[in-house]
């Protein structure tokens, strides 16, 4: 299960130029910075598995609720980026951000191995594909190697909106509608969880990723700025 009812989803490239400072800055700045927000409660950074996958990191932060994400706490922060994180973020490379509600979580929690599907769905039929995406996610779940399926629904609106920290920015892609991530212990146990979500429904043009865990920030009280 994801540890809220929110989630901010990010895939970023970076730079070889930027590599190191990426690194530094996302451990001992952005993380705990983002974490110590009111409400934020997990942290989480990912590196593309394989060749194929792009972008090649992935950021998950997990909220209580949706609302925290639209409120003025964390928009304050978007608003009054460090100087860490402007020279840091000038190294980005086809960056997407999902602002989403968690619509189905499942599974016993975390795991090293994580899939990312991004995906859109026809308005016409929005309803009924969740509802077929939340039974194979619930199945995907019940499989011996994953321990946590999970749909997320972005906001598009929050998703979109500019802020200090985005402006000028030229890496900045449209933010992902609809985003599936699977966990599980290693990347082979993803397969069979695709194939099931893949046989509920049929995604136009997913973009499928799979990553491997690299660190994790709890709750913080620490904050910049």
């Amino acid at each position: 299960m994801l540890a809220g009812e929110g989630a901010v989803a990010i895939w970023n490239g970076i730079a070889e130029a930027g590599r190191s400072e990426f690194y530094a800055w996302h451990l001992h700045e952005h993380m705990p910075e983002r974490v110590g927000i009111p409400g934020f409660v997990r942290g989480r950074r990912y590196r593309a598995a394989d060749a194929a996958t792009q972008p090649e990191f992935f950021t998950l932060y997990e909220t209580t609720t949706l609302q925290v994400i639209q409120g003025t706490d964390y928009l304050s922060r978007l608003n009054e980026p460090t100087p860490w994180t402007r020279a840091t973020t000038a190294h980005f490379q086809a960056t997407t951000r999902s602002l989403t509600r968690v619509v189905a979580s499942h599974g016993v929690g975390s795991g090293g191995a994580l899939l990312t599907v991004r995906f859109d769905l026809a308005e016409a039929s929005t309803r009924d594909s969740v509802s077929r995406l939340g039974a194979a996610l619930q199945s995907a779940a019940a499989l011996p190697r994953i321990t946590g399926a999970h749909l997320l629904g972005a906001d598009p609106a929050a998703s979109g909106q500019s802020t200090a920290e985005s402006k000028g920015r030229k890496d900045l892609m449209v933010p992902a509608r609809w985003v599936m991530l699977v966990e599980g212990c290693d990347i082979d146990a993803l397969d069979a969880a695709l194939a099931l979500v893949q046989d509920a429904a049929s995604l136009d043009e997913p973009v499928v990723g799979r990553y491997l865990h690299e660190y994790t920030r709890l709750k913080t009280a620490w904050q910049a700025g």
